[in-house]
């Protein structure tokens, strides 16, 4: 039986972690390397056809610099069929820089250069992207179009630090209305499934008092209508969950928190929340996909545990390993550690003293952007390892000021000795923070009372945003000899993206990637529900 090849069509790219799934979909039975799912029957092939079903991402497109140039090195990568050349494994090693690579395989790089589109929507004339899409698509009938609009404007967060939203402001920030391009492929290009992915704020954000969830699902339901175009108006998608509905049961969507997937219900390492809608064109006949099986958690360390040791760097001062181990370690002779005071903080002041004792320079000092080393992992080896690196990109840590690595250290050894994150309440009044919002949140509590958060070590990490970028604070490594927030490879690793992935640009930008994408290892799940769908008698076209 042949092998089915269906194009996939990536917007709002980012840098690709859902075209990496949809692109390793059929492989592999990634499904082995997975956690054990809890409740087994779930989801089911259809059809044997759905095994031998190969996702070809013909076009993304991507509007931020670096994280283009992500996407175009591994839409280089891919074009070797899983074989990359050695020359490939030299530039992640920093042995041959990007041009020279290219240049040596000039026919594989016009190939990643065709296949990735550094644009933006709303901006790029709609004639030359349309055009674009027609091209990657040729004849294909059947295809998949992937992505989802920017969040930001959606975000909880985003929204409670501009107090309120107006209309008018509304109407200013055309992130709010990206999805309406999204909306216009659907209507011109009609594909046969479509996967659109956003924030959980989305679901409880409004303008001029109207939810925007809602007008989305009436508008993907009806695009040509909504798109106000000319097409043909009996254009209809029925819009599904892809997990089991919380509110109702399997399939039915009774209220939209039913298409919030949970992915650390689903084997990723990160407790991130997410709306996920599968739009299936009604002229597809009767069909009813299948949701994405429940798994059990994967704790950080499983997938941390295995990369070298680092310790952060002193910024505002000389830095040297001797500099650092002094720095840390002279907390253990804070005056708090010997006071008397409550069981927590007996605790935590025992973890303190025994931890200051083994504090010392690290092997891999501070890590750089690319560590030779021999690399491990406790979950998923196959999808996260690849043997012929020969060590780990993107793999550096930041500086901090002393007193933050103080807290760090604190915060870490507070999580050690009682399993959870401290709050700022929790900290020592000589640690706490100057500036007199944390006062405040360290007394009434409130929205950044958990200014440093530690990842446990033994429970799936916090959500990963693009807001690591700008500080580590919310994102403390749980080894306090390590002292330091996450690398941009540590995110990465909870994001699930394979260690030869490489984010290109400073470390800023590698950061606000990593925060900004969909988990590859959900992706793939995503891919296989789609492929099944795609692979029923009255789901192909």
């Amino acid at each position: 039986m042949p092998i089915r090849h269906i194009p996939v069509i990536d917007l709002f790219s980012g840098p690709g972690g859902l075209s990496e799934g949809f692109s390793q979909h059929g492989k592999q039975d990634w499904s082995e390397c997975l956690s054990p799912t809890i409740q087994e029957g779930v989801h089911r092939r259809s059809s044997p056809d759905a095994a031998r079903t190969r996702f070809n991402i013909r076009l993304s497109v991507e509007k931020d610099e670096w994280a283009h140039r992500t996407l175009e090195l591994r839409a280089f990568f891919r074009s070797f069929g899983g074989r990359p050349p050695r020359a490939f494994y030299k530039h992640l090693r920093g042995e041959l820089d990007r041009s020279a690579l290219f240049d040596r395989f000039a026919r594989n790089a016009e190939s990643a250069r065709h296949e990735t589109l550094h644009a933006e929507l709303g901006v790029i004339d709609e004639a030359v992207l349309d055009g674009r899409i027609r091209e990657a698509l040729g004849r294909a009938d059947e295809w998949v179009l992937i992505g989802g609009p920017p969040c930001q404007a959606y975000s909880i967060v985003g929204r409670s630090r501009r107090k309120s939203i107006t209309a008018y402001d509304a109407a200013k920030d055309n992130r709010h209305f990206l999805y309406q391009e999204y909306l216009r492929i659907v209507a011109v290009h009609r594909p046969p499934v479509f996967v659109m992915e956003n924030v959980k704020g989305i679901l409880s954000a409004r303008v001029g008092g109207e939810r925007i969830f809602e007008r989305i699902i009436g508008d993907l339901s009806e695009p040509v209508r909504a798109a106000n175009l000319n097409g043909d108006p009996r254009l209809r998608y029925r819009l599904f969950a892809m997990a089991e509905a919380e509110s109702s049961g399997l399939f039915e969507v009774d209220e939209p928190v039913d298409y919030v997937i949970r992915m650390e219900e689903h084997g990723i390492p990160q407790a991130r929340h997410r709306v996920i809608l599968l739009g299936v064109r009604e002229d597809a006949g009767v069909v009813v996909p299948g949701v994405i099986p429940r798994r059990r958690p994967v704790s950080a360390c499983r997938v941390l545990g295995g990369l070298p040791v680092l310790r952060s760097g002193l910024s505002r001062e000389a830095d040297s390993d001797e500099a650092w181990v002094r720095t840390v370690t002279a907390l253990a002779d804070a005056r708090w550690v010997d006071a008397p005071g409550g069981e927590d903080e007996r605790k935590t002041a025992k973890v303190v003293r025994s931890m200051a004792r083994r504090v010392t320079k690290t092997k891999a000092g501070r890590g750089q952007a690319f560590t030779p080393c021999e690399v491990g992992i406790k979950y998923a080896a196959p999808w996260y390892l690849d043997p012929d690196l020969g060590g780990v990109v993107n793999h550096e840590a930041r500086t901090h000021i002393a007193s933050d690595l103080h807290r760090y250290f604190f915060a870490a050894c507070f999580a050690e000795a009682l399993e959870r994150s401290p709050r700022l309440g929790s900290f020592p009044p000589g640690l706490l923070p100057l500036h007199r919002t944390a006062a405040i949140a360290a007394i009434e509590g409130g929205n950044f009372n958990d200014r440093f958060r530690v990842q446990l070590r033994h429970a799936p990490a916090t959500t990963v945003t693009s807001h690591i970028r700008k500080d580590g604070h919310y994102y403390i490594h749980y080894d306090p000899l390590q002292c330091r927030s996450l690398t941009v490879r540590e995110a990465a690793r909870l994001q699930t993206f394979p260690d030869n992935y490489l984010f290109c640009g400073n470390r800023t930008e590698q950061y606000h990637q990593v925060g900004n994408a969909v988990p590859p290892l959900l992706a793939v799940q995503i891919a296989e529900v789609v492929a099944d769908l795609l692979s029923s008698p009255s789901g192909k076209h």
